[in-house]
């Protein structure tokens, strides 16, 4: 057998997903605003405010500002309480309401008049309602609490942002009138919720009988990697439609998908958000399975993009990458915050925990991480794969010491061969340094 020496670093997958994401504009949280005044009426004066909520590609606010006089009180009139009347927003809705809302993240961290803020926009947005008072006054929390009515819900996939009036005497909040902005009408968001009732009924009418929270989790990873392309082009890629209806999304729609799912499933899932390499916006999820908290980020598990790679045996087989791509990157499925940090960074509306249990994070779960040189655990992992059928084997070290010590034995050294089950004088694979992790094509 001829052996080639390795003439050049491997680079992962995930480092180039990243340069990728930068390329095709998986953006969410924006920088810019547009500001416009109106000239004072002899009534009153208002000025109108548009600015970037933190979505890009649709959802806006656009404030207004009237100032009252002496006489305009505080409490809901009369025909402030029939308009939320004629939406069902009363008393007796949201105490049902608050209840009904338990459990769910974003909820759970806000306080009393913020929850109760929460249901209200709830309310008015699904039942389509336009400027309905509501009993907050305080205009800094309306962007915090409808973000978070947002991320615990990816069912509102029609509202692409709102608008509200703030009534006030002399810098003093009286009241606030609130108006979603709604993408399509009633009823075509009752075409598209069957529509989508149809692609979740597929998807999880294949879910294993005997899953428990990580085996459900890592189904819905797997089905939306293997049903969807990453297509910054798409409408409604900022939610669930753009997924469910067309098989292709950014980020946000990719994440909002598997919340969606996942909560089908009894599984608590909320959305996580923040930047990544180069400072774009990304979206992921936040799951719980068996009582701990991790992430996982669908988007970048999805690996069908191409890359480099490094090669033991032959001659000028070197920077070939591989017929057959893997085509899902399990480095973010159930993760911990320190190895999300690494490529991520976290920006919270409420407060998100430390991650840090790691029994179902995926390469431990499916026995491919490695705490040393284990031959005879590399030699079960080997016959596993093949036996199953697969092009590849990924595994995973437990620091950069171990990785390194497993580039040497199985790369630098050649012993690679002899877990593979043929005669292969080549084998292509690829070393995620970040990662700790090593591919083979087999």
């Amino acid at each position: 057998m001829k052996i080639g020496r390795r003439k050049s670093k491997a680079i992962g997958w995930l480092l180039l997903l990243m340069s990728w994401l930068s390329l095709t504009g998986c953006a969410v949280f924006g920088e810019t605003a547009d500001r416009a005044t109106n000239e004072p009426t002899q009534e009153k004066a208002a000025e109108v405010t548009t600015t970037g909520i933190g979505l890009t590609d649709g959802l806006e606010t656009t404030t207004e500002e009237v100032e009252v006089d002496e006489d305009f009180g505080s409490e809901l009139s009369e025909e402030d309480i029939a308009v939320r009347e004629r939406i069902g927003l009363n008393e007796d809705y949201i105490v049902a309401a608050l209840s009904a809302q338990k459990g769910y993240y974003h909820f759970d961290r806000l306080n009393d008049g913020e929850q109760r803020l929460y249901v209200e926009l709830q309310k008015i947005m699904q039942e389509y309602g336009s400027g309905v008072m509501v009993s907050g006054r305080d205009p800094d929390n309306m962007e915090k609490v409808f973000q978070c009515v947002l991320n615990d819900h990816p069912e509102i996939f029609y509202v692409s942002g709102y608008r509200y009036t703030r009534y006030s005497l002399e810098d003093v909040t009286k009241k606030i009138a609130f108006t979603a902005t709604y993408s399509v009408g009633l009823s075509e968001r009752e075409i598209r919720r069957k529509q989508i009732d149809e692609y979740v009924a597929t998807c999880l009418a294949s879910v294993p009988a005997d899953s428990g929270d990580y085996g459900k989790v890592k189904y819905i990873y797997e089905y939306l990697i293997g049903h969807t392309e990453y297509d910054a082009q798409v409408e409604d890629n900022q939610n669930i439609c753009s997924v469910f209806l067309y098989g292709r999304s950014v980020c946000q729609g990719y994440a909002k998908a598997t919340q969606y799912l996942l909560q089908q499933l009894g599984i608590p899932a909320t959305l996580a958000m923040g930047k990544v390499s180069g400072g774009e916006g990304h979206a992921w999820n936040l799951v719980t399975i068996d009582g701990n908290y991790y992430y996982v980020d669908t988007t970048w598990g999805d690996a069908s993009y191409q890359s480099e790679s490094g090669s033991v045996g032959g001659e000028g087989s070197e920077n070939e990458w591989p017929d057959s791509i893997p085509p899902i990157n399990y480095d973010y499925l159930c993760v911990t915050t320190e190895q999300l940090n690494k490529t991520h960074i976290i920006e919270e509306i409420v407060p998100l925990p430390q991650c840090t249990a790691t029994q179902s994070n995926y390469y431990i779960k499916e026995g491919l991480y490695f705490t040393s040189v284990d031959e005879e655990k590399l030699t079960a992992l080997f016959e596993k794969e093949y036996s199953r059928g697969s092009q590849y084997v990924t595994l995973k070290c437990a620091d950069s010491v171990i990785l390194a010590e497993m580039i040497q034995y199985l790369i630098e050294e050649q012993n690679i061969f002899r877990y593979l089950n043929g005669d292969e004088e080549v084998v292509k694979y690829a070393d995620m340094e970040e990662q700790l992790s090593l591919s083979f094509w087999l």
